[in-house]
C-alpha cells in the first residue's frame, strides 16, 4: 500500500507536486545515438527533399504528384510525434536528438511553406510570417540556453498541430468548399503563431529575471 502524501507542509503551506523533468531538458548520459528515435529523426530529414520534388515537380500541376507530396508530409509529420514519444518512453533521449529534431522540423514546414509559395497556392506574407516567428524563437531560446531551458508550451503544441494541417491541406489540390476550409485553418494557425511567439517573448523574459515558468 502506498503511502499518501500530505497535503499541507509543516509551516501549514499547501504542498506542491512533485515536479518530473521533461527528458528534453535532461543533459544526455550513456545514451547511444544510434537508436530508433534518432533514426526516425534522419527519415524525416532524407524526405524533405523528396516532399519538395513531389511539390514542385512539373510545377505543381499535376494532381497525382501532388497527392504523393502529401503523403510523404503525412509521414514526415508522424515521424515528428513518433521520434519524441519513443525518445523519451524509453530513455532515448540524446543531445543530438534534441539538436536535430527542431531542425528537421523547420527543414520541412520551410520547404512546404516555400514550396507552396513558388507553385502560387500561399501568399508570401503568410511564409514570412510563420518562419520569422520559427527561426526568432529558436535563436531566443539559444539565447537564453544559460539561464535555462524554455519548454514548449500547450499554445506552442497547438501552433504545430494547426500549422501541419493547414499545410497539408494545400499540399492537397483542393478546389471548392475544401479549399475555403484550408484558408480558415491557415489563418487561425497563423493567429496562433504570433500570439504564441508573443508568450515565448514573455516567458523567456521571465526565465533571464529567474522566475518560474
Amino acid at each position: 500500500m502506498t503511502e499518501r502524501r500530505p497535503l499541507r507542509n509543516p509551516d501549514g503551506s499547501p504542498r506542491l507536486p512533485e515536479l518530473v523533468p521533461d527528458p528534453a531538458t535532461v543533459p544526455s548520459q550513456n545514451v547511444s545515438n544510434w537508436n530508433i528515435a534518432n533514426a526516425l529523426t534522419m527519415v524525416r530529414i532524407a524526405l524533405v527533399p523528396v516532399f519538395g520534388w513531389l511539390l514542385l515537380a512539373r510545377g505543381g500541376q499535376d494532381h497525382g504528384l501532388r497527392i504523393g507530396a502529401f503523403a510523404v508530409f503525412t509521414l514526415a509529420s508522424l515521424t515528428d510525434r513518433i521520434d519524441g514519444e519513443l525518445a523519451r518512453s524509453r530513455g532515448l533521449v540524446t543531445d543530438f536528438g534534441k539538436m536535430m529534431d527542431p531542425i528537421a522540423d523547420k527543414a520541412l514546414m520551410g520547404m512546404a511553406l516555400i514550396g507552396l509559395c513558388l507553385i502560387d497556392r500561399l501568399p508570401w506574407w503568410v511564409t514570412i510570417v510563420i518562419l520569422v516567428r520559427e527561426i526568432g524563437i529558436t535563436l531566443l531560446r539559444l539565447s537564453i540556453l544559460r539561464h535555462g531551458v524554455l519548454p514548449a508550451s500547450r499554445g506552442g503544441k497547438v501552433k504545430t498541430f494547426l500549422q501541419a494541417v493547414a499545410v497539408g491541406l494545400f499540399v492537397l489540390p483542393l478546389v471548392g468548399w475544401p479549399n475555403v476550409v484550408a484558408w480558415v485553418i491557415l489563418l487561425l494557425a497563423v493567429v496562433v503563431t504570433v500570439l504564441t511567439g508573443v508568450d515565448y517573448v514573455f516567458r523567456a523574459l521571465r526565465l533571464r529575471r529567474g522566475e518560474r515558468v
